[in-house]
């Protein structure tokens, strides 16, 4: 009996160091590619974060994320690519970034990829249909290019004299330029808007379009969506306020930095939504079956004041349709 005991006890402590010594599974690790910077993405990460929290993912708990910022350097996307790929990661998150998700499909096939994209993603190859994605691409829908029109009408009842309408464009980052410029065309002309083009991919060149379009008497400003104009909106919203400038943007941030009025899409809850695909991904699910989703949530936001220092006496009617107003 002591015999066998003393073999018992030693197989067992045999096993300890082996049990002590196993590895615990690791943590998937998401990629996540921004265009901007990241103080200037503080409620969009928080966003993504509590879509992966809503599906039992919390970040350094069971989950690693690996961010990248372009930092308005959009011919660094595929190098950022390219980063996490070599990190071996479980999934690629490109955010707001037409030009990032088709660097992120063009480096790899297998990662799976979940994109926010601002323009159909069908037309733009990424994806075989909406419903059926079919192959390593699936994700989010923002809507930027396709509310261009909303965002023209609203400005006009803004200022319904104002027909000289300059658009401010990136033309470093082309995927979102062009297609935009072209929404503003057509938008303009069903409304007897004359449209002129004005081009800034650096701060010198942000002031000089801004001179440029004061001398070319301009009624108003429509700035197009772009990670590198984010980073600079508070450059962008007081240089509307010197020049007396009635500005529409694509997100709240501006309004928030002091610039008149914005209409698109809420962009916290769209990476929430960007989150919650990502989480699905990490159960299981391929992204060739996933859905792309599309936002919901759009929202109009007015600052009064700079109503006010632009002489401006905002239409009931508007300041009734707006999701907040700031005073």
């Amino acid at each position: 009996m002591r015999r066998r005991s003393f073999i018992t006890l030693l197989g067992g402590a045999a096993a300890w160091p082996i049990a002590a010594g196993a590895q615990q599974p690791a943590m998937p690790v998401i990629g996540v590619i921004n265009a901007g910077f990241p103080e200037t993405s503080v409620s969009r990460v928080a966003g993504f974060r509590q879509g992966l929290s809503e599906m039992g993912y919390v970040e350094n708990q069971n989950v690693t994320i690996e961010y990248r910022w372009a930092e308005g350097r959009y011919d660094r996307y595929p190098e950022l690519a390219a980063e996490l790929i070599r990190r071996k990661v479980s999934v690629i998150v490109t955010g707001v970034s037409t030009g990032a998700a088709l660097a992120a499909k063009d480096a790899t096939s297998t990662i799976p990829i979940v994109a926010g994209v601002g323009q159909d993603p069908v037309r733009l190859g990424l994806v075989a249909s909406l419903a059926r994605p079919g192959g390593n691409v699936t994700g989010v829908n923002f809507f930027v290019t396709e509310v261009v029109a909303k965002r023209l009408g609203l400005l006009r009842e803004m200022v319904p004299t104002a027909t000289r309408i300059a658009v401010l464009v990136n033309p470093a980052n082309p995927a979102s330029a062009e297609s935009t410029v072209k929404d503003v065309h057509s938008a303009a002309d069903g409304m007897g808007m004359q449209i002129q083009i004005f081009n800034a991919s650096t701060i010198r060149e942000i002031d000089a379009a801004y001179a440029s379009l004061v001398r070319e008497r301009a009624d108003a400003l429509l700035i197009v969506a772009d990670g590198f104009f984010n980073s600079r909106r508070i450059q962008l919203a007081m240089l509307a306020i010197r020049h007396a400038v009635a500005t529409t943007y694509s997100v709240r941030d501006y309004v928030e930095a002091g610039g008149l009025m914005s209409y698109g899409t809420n962009l916290a809850d769209a990476f929430r939504q960007m989150g919650y695909q990502c989480s699905r991904i990490l159960k299981g699910a391929k992204p060739s079956d996933l859905p792309f989703l599309q936002s919901t949530k759009f929202e109009l936001v007015i600052n009064m004041q700079a109503a006010r220092m632009l002489g401006l006496d905002v239409p009931p009617a508007l300041l009734a349709r707006a999701d907040e107003v700031i005073e």
